[in-house]
Formats: structure tokens, C-alpha cells, sequence
């Protein structure tokens, strides 16, 4: 099969299902893993195409849950940016709330330290990460879980966060558009997120730079929920100023 043949047929693939990985590809079309690497890399100016640690995935699609395994090894220095810009808003003797996303992975790794901390979270991963932090208390909320994102969601987790309040909830998204508001790619996970908000005392949004501009699947919150929005890159005067006016504070590095 001639290359370009085979980068159709991956891009079918990847409007077919949203994401793929290299093993897989490499399997499918019976070439190395190398090969289908140079494939994705000269795809990667395709349209709504992004390359990631393991594959690539469609960016521009309303609905696109990308496996925990691919959203890992996505815009890495970012989320480290914004989670260090968290890892500040954060004081021992606080209750916090984390969600699922890989953001709040790197924030959680930044947290092991601390002391007299309480963590609230339906991040399996997140648990781990915490599990052996003396100074932190962790609380997972149960709940049915997405195997492919690790995170637990449904009423049975959504009950669970109801049990709690928070000084703070860090809660991510898959979109941030400044008419449709604060949305995600999957509405359980929405669900989730939206409870969390609702028991916390001050909500701050932690969004890279890719993800404004953006609306997806299902409305977690609309904009004025928000007390703050923490972010790896200057948005621009048009987000600054809206964001001045609905009184949300924007951190950026």
C-alpha cells in the first residue's frame, strides 16, 4: 500500500473514531511503528488533526472523548504551567476538589508534600498519586467507572460529592467558548463536574490554551460560575475583557 493511500485510510479512521494509536495502526496496516509516526507527522496539518505521545486524535469534534492513555502525554509543558500556577492558590488546611483530567494529575503531583490537606476526587489516578502523602487526606468519591478515563461518575459519585463542601474546586473542561460557556466531550463527566462546582466555595477553571475558543458535547457551567481562570498562555484582549467584566480572575505564565 503507497503511504498516501494509508494516511487516508488513517484519516478515515481517526473521523470514524475520534482518536488512534501507533500499536494499533501499526498492526492494522502491517508496517513499523515508525512508519505510521512519519504518517501522523505529516498529517498533523490536516485539519483537525493533533499528534500526541502514542497517536493522534481529532481535535475539532463536538463529541471526542480521548482515552486517559492519549490525554497523558497531550500538552504536557501547559498542564505543568498551570498546575504550578494552582500548586500557589493552594494553602495547608484547605479541602480541595480535583477532577479526572490530566491537569489535575500534574496538580496533585505537586501536592504530595503538603500538610493538613484534604482531596476530594473521582480521579483513580489521582488517589494513587496521593495515596502515600502523609499530610494529605484523600477521598474518592466511588461510583461507576470509565474505564477508559479511570475517573468514576454516575448518581452513586454524584451522591458522594454531596456529602462534602470545599474551599476549592479545580475543575478542567474539554471546551471554553465565551457565548456557549464551559462544556465537555462526555455528560457523565459534565455531570461530575458541574456537582463539584456546586460544593465548592471558590471554582477555578484550569484550561490550556487549546481548549479556548472551543465548544463540545455537553454544558458543565456557564462562565459567570466561574471565580477564576487559571491557563498557560496570554488569551488575548478579547477573553481578558470579558473576563474583567464577568469579574473572573485570569492567571497565566
Amino acid at each position: 500500500m503507497l503511504a498516501v493511500e494509508r494516511r487516508k485510510k488513517i484519516f478515515g479512521l481517526l473521523r470514524q473514531q475520534g482518536i488512534v494509536t501507533v500499536s494499533d495502526l501499526s498492526q492494522q496496516f502491517e508496517v513499523s511503528e515508525e512508519t505510521i509516526r512519519r504518517d501522523l507527522q505529516k498529517m498533523e496539518s490536516s485539519d483537525g488533526v493533533a499528534r500526541t505521545y502514542g497517536g493522534a486524535y481529532i481535535t475539532k469534534a463536538v463529541h471526542s472523548d480521548i482515552p486517559i492513555r492519549i490525554r497523558e502525554g497531550i500538552y504536557i509543558e501547559g498542564k505543568e504551567t498551570i498546575a504550578s500556577l494552582c500548586e500557589a492558590m493552594i494553602t495547608d488546611g484547605e479541602t480541595v476538589i480535583l477532577d479526572s483530567s490530566t491537569t489535575s494529575l500534574h496538580i496533585a503531583d505537586r501536592l504530595k508534600s503538603r500538610r493538613n490537606l484534604v482531596v476530594i476526587t473521582n480521579a483513580v489516578k489521582i488517589a494513587i498519586a496521593l495515596a502515600e502523602s502523609d499530610g494529605v487526606k484523600v477521598i474518592c468519591t466511588g461510583g461507576t467507572l470509565r474505564g477508559s478515563q479511570l475517573s468514576f461518575v454516575g448518581p452513586a459519585a454524584s451522591k458522594s460529592l454531596g456529602a462534602y463542601y470545599a474551599d476549592k474546586a479545580f475543575v478542567s473542561c474539554t471546551g471554553i467558548d465565551l457565548a456557549n460557556g464551559i462544556t465537555d466531550s462526555d455528560e457523565q463527566e459534565a455531570e461530575i463536574r458541574k456537582r463539584m462546582l456546586e460544593q465548592a466555595q471558590r471554582t477555578i477553571l484550569v484550561a490550556d490554551n487549546t481548549k479556548l475558543g472551543k465548544t463540545s458535547f455537553s454544558l458543565i457551567a456557564t462562565l459567570d460560575a466561574m471565580d477564576a481562570l487559571v491557563t498557560d498562555k496570554d488569551p488575548g484582549p478579547e477573553w481578558l475583557s470579558e473576563m474583567d467584566r464577568l469579574k473572573i480572575k485570569v492567571s497565566y505564565r
